[in-house]
C-alpha cells in the first residue's frame, strides 16, 4: 500500500527541530473525501497486519503518542486503534508516579508496560514525560533531567534490540488551536468534564513546553525509534496519516502465520 507522508516531519538524529515553522493544519494536498477513503483502506490493512502480528507472536509495536494539551491524543487512539480486535491492544496513561514508582528509576514503570511480543502498544503520554513535564515544571534539578535523554535512547535500543518496533508520534498543534479547543469545552455543559481549570496554567508555559518538547524530538529521535511530526489541526488527515506509519512500520516488520506444530493431512474431525 502506497505511503504518500512526504509532507510530515521526521527529525533526523541529532537535528535541531524549531516547531514554529512547522504546520500544524496541513492537508497533505489532498481532498478530505479522498483522505477518508484511504483512511478506510488503511484501516483494513492494519486489522490484518494485526492479525498476523498476534498470530506470529515474536514481534511487538509500541506506538508512543505525545502532544500538548487538546493535541488529540485519545481519539487519534479511538479512530486509528478503535477498529482493532482489543485483544491485541495495550493502551497506557502515565500519570504523576505513585510513591512506590518515585523510589525507582523513571524507566522503572514504563518498561513493566512495554507490549509483549504479537501486541501492539500504546502509550498515551510515556517517559518522555520525564523531560517534558519534569524539565519545565522543575520538579526535579536539571543535572538530574538532563541526562534522561541519553537513558531515553538506550532504552529504546533495548526495546528494539528485543524486538519491539517503535513508533513515536509527535501530534502538532498551534496556540490558537488550543485556545479554541478549550473554548468548545468550556461553552459545551457535555464537555465541562473535559475542562480542568488546571489546564490553563499549563497553557501559560506553552513556550517552555515548546522549548522542551524540541529538544526531545531533536535529541531521541534515532534510526530505531525515529519520532514523527504529525499535523494534527485536521482530524481526518492526521488519522490517515497515522494510519499510514503505523501500516508502514508492520509492514516492514513482515510478521508471518506460523507454521502448522502438526500435519494437517493426519488431522481428521468426526
Amino acid at each position: 500500500m502506497p505511503n504518500s507522508n512526504r509532507h510530515l516531519i521526521t527529525p533526523a538524529p541529532g537535528c535541531a527541530v524549531d516547531l514554529r515553522v512547522i504546520p500544524t493544519d496541513d492537508d497533505g494536498g489532498m481532498d478530505k473525501d479522498d483522505g477518508e477513503r484511504e483512511f478506510a483502506r488503511h484501516i483494513a490493512r492494519l486489522n490484518e497486519l494485526q492479525g498476523l502480528l498476534y498470530a506470529e507472536s515474536k514481534q511487538a509495536l509500541l506506538i508512543v503518542l505525545q502532544a500538548m494539551d487538546t493535541g488529540g491524543k485519545d481519539s487519534t487512539i479511538r479512530e486509528v486503534l478503535g477498529p482493532l480486535n482489543p485483544q491485541g491492544v495495550r493502551v497506557w496513561n502515565f500519570k504523576a508516579p505513585t510513591e512506590v514508582e518515585l523510589k525507582h528509576d523513571f524507566l522503572w514503570r514504563v518498561h513493566k508496560r512495554v507490549p509483549g511480543a504479537g501486541y501492539i502498544g500504546v502509550f498515551n503520554r510515556s517517559h518522555y514525560e520525564d523531560v517534558l513535564i519534569v524539565r519545565v515544571k522543575r520538579l526535579v534539578p536539571e543535572a538530574v533531567w538532563r541526562p534522561r535523554y541519553e537513558h531515553i535512547n538506550h532504552f529504546e535500543n533495548l526495546l528494539a534490540f528485543g524486538g519491539t518496533r517503535i513508533v513515536k508520534l509527535y501530534l502538532h498543534i498551534s496556540r490558537e488551536y488550543q485556545k479554541e479547543r478549550l473554548q468548545r469545552r468550556l461553552d459545551n455543559p457535555d464537555k465541562h468534564w473535559k475542562f480542568n481549570p488546571g489546564d490553563l496554567v499549563e497553557r501559560a508555559l506553552w513556550d517552555d513546553y515548546r522549548e522542551a518538547y524540541e529538544e526531545a524530538l531533536s535529541r531521541c529521535s534515532t534510526i530505531v525509534a525515529p519520532w514523527h511530526v504529525i499535523p494534527a489541526e485536521r482530524r481526518w488527515y492526521r488519522d490517515l496519516a497515522v494510519a499510514r506509519i503505523l501500516v508502514a512500520a508492520l509492514e516492514a516488520m513482515d510478521p508471518q502465520y506460523p507454521e502448522a506444530t502438526f500435519d494437517p493431512g493426519t488431522i481428521r474431525i468426526e
